[in-house]
């Protein structure tokens, strides 16, 4: 659906001694341009999309452009370039994109190649699948002119030595901000920093919708671990006619919603951008505590989504959500409307 609109029509009118013809004039009206993304890294992120934007590029453009921004960061703990490694110390990374066409393109557990969403952009435009993982995405990636690139920073490999000798127990997701760990007791609800992935919904001036998603992961998980960034319906999802969405927060809660899916399907059926976001939220804590066995219930989601209307959304399970929003010639940051209050007290079924 393209929202750079016309309004053109013609009408004869035929009377016993006279003809009239009925003009009326098109007239072209461009959509209002917006990024969002998640997390505070989502501001530098948004000012590279905007300028991709102002400079006539697509929304698919925007996003992939955008989010490379935190690929290249290696402040960035949980994406691309100085991501923190799994459990046998390799950095493996994961990333998607689709635009309003339903083209999509994706990465899985691919390592040694600093932008995975690029990658997943050239599969989306060069092929004709949907998603390459391991060896097999890395090797086309060398093919197509992307070179090998060592992802671990000093930091990070720090981090990863730290781990081994037993310091931060099992598996986690680090804040970008605050290297916080997660430990039994006295934990305030966010400070295990499970929601750091970067997804990304642009809108461009004819109205058309592109989303993107890219993340290292969780820390020291299992080799081969895969969450929801790179599965279409759970990291993102785009409807040309109706909006597009991306989450964020772990995986693993993401994946058994089909969140981003689920928000823009929502969107369909009239919700809001902010109605679906939550409606979301809510079924993906819904079904955290349904599948109780060997699942905590200690985690943060969000999600973020526009629709073709140009209006947004953003929630998430507890508070702390932060998502950043260019629009109007302004780039904030903001925290989400969130479902669970921090003091609630989460039991085991």
């Amino acid at each position: 659906m393209c929202n750079r609109r016309y309004i053109g029509f013609g009408k004869n009118v035929l009377f016993p001694d006279f003809f009239i013809y009925i003009t009326v004039l098109i007239i072209f009206v461009d959509m209002e341009q917006l990024v969002i993304s998640t997390w505070k890294h989502g501001i530098a992120a948004n000012e590279k999309a905007v300028e991709i934007l102002n400079n006539g590029g697509t929304s698919l453009d925007a996003v992939e452009h955008g989010v490379r921004v935190a690929e290249d960061d290696p402040n960035v703990l949980s994406v691309g370039y100085g991501g923190l490694p799994d459990a046998e110390g390799r950095v493996t990374l994961d990333a998607a994109i689709m635009d309003w066409k339903a083209r999509i393109g994706a990465v899985i557990c691919v390592e040694h190649i600093k932008n995975p969403v690029s990658v997943a952009r050239l599969i989306l435009e060069r092929t004709e699948h949907v998603c390459l993982a391991g060896e097999g995405a890395y090797n086309f990636a060398i093919t197509n002119g992307f070179q090998p690139d060592i992802l671990h920073t000093e930091g990070s490999i720090k981090k990863y030595i730290e781990w081994k000798k037993g310091l931060y127990g099992r598996s986690q997701e680090f804040h970008t901000d605050e290297y916080k760990v997660k430990k039994s007791g006295g934990l305030g609800i966010n400070d295990d920093g499970n929601h750091d992935t970067i997804g990304m919904v642009a809108i461009d001036k004819n109205g058309h919708i592109s989303a993107s998603c890219t993340t290292s992961g969780t820390a020291w998980k299992l080799h081969g671990r895969v969450g929801d960034s790179p599965i279409i319906g759970a990291g993102l999802y785009v409807d040309g006619e109706v909006g597009g969405a991306a989450s964020t927060g772990r995986g693993e809660e993401c994946v058994r919603a089909c969140g981003s899916f689920l928000v823009v399907e929502m969107m369909a059926q009239g919700m809001s951008p902010q109605e679906a976001c939550e409606y979301a939220v809510k079924r993906v804590i819904k079904l955290n505590l349904l599948s109780h066995v060997n699942r905590d219930h200690d985690y943060q989601v969000g999600f973020i989504a526009v629709n073709v209307k140009g209006e947004y959304g953003a929630a998430s399970v507890r508070e702390g959500f932060e998502y950043a929003l260019a629009a109007g010639g302004k780039n904030t940051l903001t925290k989400s409307k969130y479902i669970i209050d921090e003091k609630f007290e989460i039991e085991d079924l």
